[in-house]
């Protein structure tokens, strides 16, 4: 699933190409929207909301989610997609460009007014200007899971995934399995948020500070390979909020030994 700093990177994209321009093409391939039509009305602005993108056009807002394949591609108008049409599930057109979302997830559209159905929920966001850190620290301590299954809990912090928890904690050195209420939630907020703010405009996302590939990651995905900082194997396994919302875990069992405790 895409974290917020690509999500952050789609929004910017669609702005640049859409904001300002009249809409001459508007189709949503979806049943409970397939009626919506906000031709003539002008987009306003895309923004990202954590992992929710949102098309302010005239008084109306479209929302969508990439979820796992979501995607969105700009086109000139006529150009040929580089996805099979059966998958796209909206486009959004100007006398310039074709924007096209395919295999996107919560398709809605709403007034720009009521956006608050949509994303009301979400925690404060880091890329966002209205972050709050001290809010998304005290959400994040007022929670009794693990620490791996608190962070990615969109209603906490919008827009850490999968491959930020594992990261922010092992820079922080911090087990998986720690309840989220007995770490020092200020400094993983505060980690976290500088993690994707310095991702927020690179094309290839990186936490060790190295952008080659296969050293791009200090644990994700590294199961079974020595740790960079003391050579202990990587270990993997699966932790989630529920069985059927479990995530892929990695950690390092020296460099996270201690539950809460901080190795920088």
């Amino acid at each position: 699933m895409p974290e917020g700093d690509s999500v952050h990177r789609v929004a910017r994209r669609l702005n640049d190409v859409l904001a300002g321009a009249d809409v001459t093409r508007f189709e949503l391939r979806v049943p409970q929207a397939a009626t919506v039509d906000l031709r003539g009305r002008v987009v306003h602005e895309v923004v990202p909301r954590g992992k929710h993108l949102l098309h302010r056009i005239g008084e109306h807002t479209l929302h969508s989610h990439l979820k796992m394949e979501g995607e969105w591609h700009v086109y000139r108008p006529g150009e040929r997609w580089r996805k099979p049409a059966f998958t796209a599930r909206a486009v959004v057109g100007t006398s310039q460009w074709e924007t096209v979302g395919f295999d996107l997830a919560g398709i809605a559209v709403v007034a720009t007014a009521d956006e608050s159905r949509l994303v009301g929920h979400l925690g404060p966001d880091p890329l966002s200007a209205d972050w709050d850190p001290v809010e998304a620290a005290r959400r994040l301590a007022a929670d009794e899971r693990p620490v791996h299954v608190a962070i990615q809990d969109q209603r906490n912090i919008a827009g850490f995934g999968n491959e930020y928890a594992n990261e922010i904690l092992f820079v922080r050195g911090i087990l998986p399995t720690t309840p989220a209420r007995e770490t020092d939630a200020a400094a993983l907020v505060d980690l976290g948020a500088r993690m994707i703010r310095a991702n927020r405009d690179r094309p290839d996302r990186t936490f060790t500070g190295d952008t080659r590939p296969g050293r791009t990651t200090w644990v994700y995905r590294r199961e079974g390979r020595p740790c960079r900082r003391c050579g202990t194997l990587i270990r993997g396994g699966s932790l989630g909020a529920a069985q059927r919302r479990e995530r892929i875990v990695f950690w390092c069992p020296v460099c996270q030994a201690a539950p809460g405790a901080s190795a920088g």
